[in-house]
């Protein structure tokens, strides 16, 4: 967000030192740069990594048992199935030439060394930039100590004179005080007091930028003055030079004391939040009778304008942040206050109300609003997750928590995830109660789903009885349910029919439609699809697909298009299948759920070879395969969908010949993801980065009118004229057509709109096939 200034000599000696060393770590104080310049080296040298340069900002981590799926999250790995996340990055990294950038480092420090110490010895072609607060202490470790900003004051005032370029340090402190104060520049009137003043913060670049920032309200010298009152009593009224933590601490604490009363509190409590925020999360977290929810918006206010909160708005609505740094000097003041237990206690209830409130509405039109809400909200569930495993006393009210966000694990590929919070808040609270009884079936589901049987028959049967003994209809009926499923996955596909039917007609009992009726008819109709009565298959399908478009509902409609497919294509009807089944892929373009976006892939590949297109097939098959190997088992150990695929493999086989069939197998493990639907679609390459609407009719009337508009070339500020509505209304708007839409850029609406009026032409599918 703001310019990089000097560190030439920084870079290069990193650089060099990347290049030699497999583990390069940058350490240092807190403030001092050491993100920054990671990051700046790694965008220069990312030609040098054939597989890319990826971050991990571990920073937001506050469980230490979750290193691992953390970094393979930001490798965009959807680890689903019962093998450790160490495991499933070695795999993954075995055969990799890239370059892992961990920052923030320090608070896992040891599960970092061992982490990293696995990867490098695993992963011959991966290199590891890292970031902390102290050495890895890992053996081929090379540290380096990234220093103070350059200053030297004698030097400065002739260079100054002789027109030359002030030091590091100065050059940033006139950068950043110009940016709050324009027309600001360091002359022969200031050029002393800013030296003097930077000195002071012995070149620390969070120092120099929170003290720029006080340009504001104060001229230089009495920032320099109260800083120095500052130094002096953290000292002892020692006027030597001061070490670099207690320089830091000097800097928060005196920012800390030029702000108001209300201020300090907000960001002593905003400091329970982990990652970014919302404003309606601050009001309900941080409000009490000392700091009323009205005051909550100009608190933040203050707080941005003196940079200590940051603002994004690439989303909808806009979102805030403290750095680390700020966050956890806000953290220590509000232990020392007493209050940090209250607020985490708070912090836990709000993040509670939103998954059962998503959980709630999913059924219907907003579930790409909570899924996208959810997601950014990820760091913040975690921590209230691990809240409640820690605390005395708090693991059921974990069991509710972990268990309303079930359709989050799922329809995001965090199976993983999702199981290690469950699993933990039940081992500590084994006492009989509803919440037990619904995280046993949710666990159950997301075991079916990571293809561990075994283990969810083994929930599911405890969920049963705890569920008979409670009275607790609603978990009887999903534990019935999910025990169908199992066993159907299992192989008793009379067990499982019974179990399902008996599920449906409880759920049908209870009333409404929502997704706990709609997952039983689906999976129902694949059940009575595998025994072979397609005509049933087909009814229940089309009974579960009227309900969820009635309802605006997508998620169960993906899955209920590619069961309908499955029926189709068993009958006959290829086309019809095809049909159904890229439904279901656009739809899973949005929702990002890698098994099911396998699946579809996999049933494509069925019928590509059924159709005489075994190369195509042979490309799907790879492709799905890739997606697949998260997962425990190929297509989930399933015995019918091996028995299909083996089929379909053979004769694309047979016709292609071994080396050919293996030559498209291999291209299509290697496609990107969105490659790869581009490809089961039938898009070409520029269709491919141009995509087809993901959902069907899923613009609003005002929507539909902003993407005209923007499709014109507007801006957002003209086009809130032009409908004469604010321009962060715009924002909103043109944030849910992206979403809706699977973009991220106005360029990418711009021609499907113009595409959308234009007449249906076909197009080479220039990937073959």
């Amino acid at each position: 967000m703001t310019s990089f200034v000097g560190r030439r000599h920084e870079i290069a000696q990193v650089r060099a030192m990347l290049m030699s060393s497999r583990l390069t770590t940058l350490t240092g104080v807190g403030g001092v740069g050491k993100s920054r310049l990671a990051l700046r080296v790694a965008r220069g040298v990312h030609r040098a990594f054939r597989d890319g340069v990826w971050l991990v900002e571990l920073a937001k981590l506050q469980s230490p048992s979750l290193l691992a799926t953390a970094v393979a999250v930001a490798l965009g790995l959807r680890e689903q199935s019962t093998r450790g996340p160490e495991t499933v990055l070695t795999d993954y990294l075995s055969d990799k030439q890239l370059l892992l950038v961990l920052d923030n480092c320090e608070h896992v420090v040891d599960e970092c060394a061992e982490l990293v110490s696995t990867l490098l010895r695993e992963a011959p072609g991966l290199r590891i930039l890292a970031t902390s607060r102290e050495p890895l202490h890992v053996a081929g470790e090379h540290v380096w100590s990234v220093p103070p900003m350059s200053l030297d004051v004698d030097e400065t005032l002739e260079s100054h004179a002789s027109g030359e370029s002030p030091s590091e340090a100065l050059l940033l402190f006139e950068q950043r005080a110009e940016a709050v104060l324009p027309g600001f520049a360091l002359g022969p009137d200031n050029l002393e007091t800013v030296a003097r003043l930077c000195r002071r913060l012995e070149g620390l670049p969070l120092a120099i930028e929170l003290a720029a920032v006080r340009m504001r309200a104060l001229p230089v010298e009495q920032i320099l003055l109260r800083l120095d009152d500052r130094f002096r009593l953290l000292t002892g009224g020692s006027r030597t030079e001061l070490p670099h933590h207690r320089t830091l601490r000097a800097t928060f604490d005196w920012s800390f004391d030029l702000c108001t009363k209300q201020l300090q509190t907000l960001w002593q409590r905003m400091s329970v939040f982990v990652g970014s925020f919302s404003l309606d999360a601050a009001e309900a977290v941080c409000a009490d009778d000392d700091l009323p929810r009205q005051e909550i918006f100009e608190c933040i206010a203050g707080l941005v304008d003196q940079s200590l909160l940051t603002r994004d708005e690439a989303g909808s609505p806009v979102r805030y942040g403290l750095l680390e740094t700020v966050r956890q000097y806000g953290q220590q003041r509000l232990r020392e206050s007493s209050g940090e237990a209250v607020l985490r206690l708070r912090h836990r209830d709000y993040y509670l109300r939103l998954a059962e409130d998503a959980e709630a509405d999913w059924f219907g039109p907003r579930q790409l609003d909570w899924l996208t809400r959810l997601r950014a909200e990820h760091s913040n569930l975690r921590a209230a997750l691990e809240f409640c495993v820690t605390e005395p006393g708090q693991a059921r009210v974990g069991q509710r928590l972990a268990s309303a966000l079930w359709i989050y694990w799922i329809a995001c590929g965090l199976l993983t995830e999702g199981r290690y919070w469950l699993d933990r808040a039940l081992a500590l609270d084994q006492e009989l109660s509803a919440e037990r009884a619904k995280a046993l079936w949710v666990s159950g589901y997301i075991a079916i789903r990571q293809g561990d049987n075994s283990a969810a028959l083994a929930m599911l049967e405890e969920c049963q009885e705890l569920a008979r003994r409670l009275d607790d209809r609603s978990a009887l009926a999903r534990g019935l349910q999910m025990n169908g499923l199992a066993e159907l996955m299992h192989g008793d596909h009379a067990r499982g029919v019974e179990l399902l039917e008996e599920a449906l007609a409880r759920h049908r009992a209870a009333g409404e439609p929502d997704v706990n009726l709609a997952t039983t008819v689906f999976y129902l109709a694949l059940a009575v699809c595998t025994r072979g009565d397609l005509d049933r298959a087909v009814a229940l399908c089309e009974e579960c697909r009227q309900m969820c478009e009635s309802c605006g509902e997508h998620w169960s409609l993906s899955r209920t298009l590619w069961i309908l497919s499955l029926a189709r294509w068993a009958r006959g009807e290829r086309q019809l299948a095809i049909e159904n089944v890229r439904e279901s892929l656009r739809i899973e373009r949005v929702l990002r759920d890698p098994i099911s976006i396998a699946l579809c892939v996999e049933i494509l590949g069925w019928i590509a070879a059924a159709e005489d297109e075994p190369k195509r097939a042979a490309k799907l098959f790879g492709a799905s395969r890739k997606l697949f190997e998260p997962l425990s088992e190929f297509l989930f150990g399933f015995g019918y969908y091996l028995s299909w695929h083996g089929e379909a493999e053979a004769r694309s086989r047979e016709v292609l010949g071994d080396e050919e069939f293996d030559d498209a197998y291999e291209a299509g493990r290697s496609m990107p993801l969105d490659t790869a639907i581009a490809y089961a679609l039938s898009e070409s390459a520029k269709a491919e980065t141009v995509v087809a609407p993901s959902l069907s009719s899923p613009l609003t009337r005002r929507e539909r009118e902003v993407a005209a508009l923007v499709a014109e070339g507007l801006s957002n500020k003209e086009i809130a004229s032009r409908l004469f509505i604010a321009k962060r209304t715009v924002e909103a708007h043109v944030e849910h057509v992206f979403i809706k839409l699977g973009f991220n850029s106005r360029a990418q609406l711009a021609t499907w709109m113009t595409e959308q009026w234009t007449p249906h032409r076909s197009v080479d599918n220039e990937f073959g096939g």
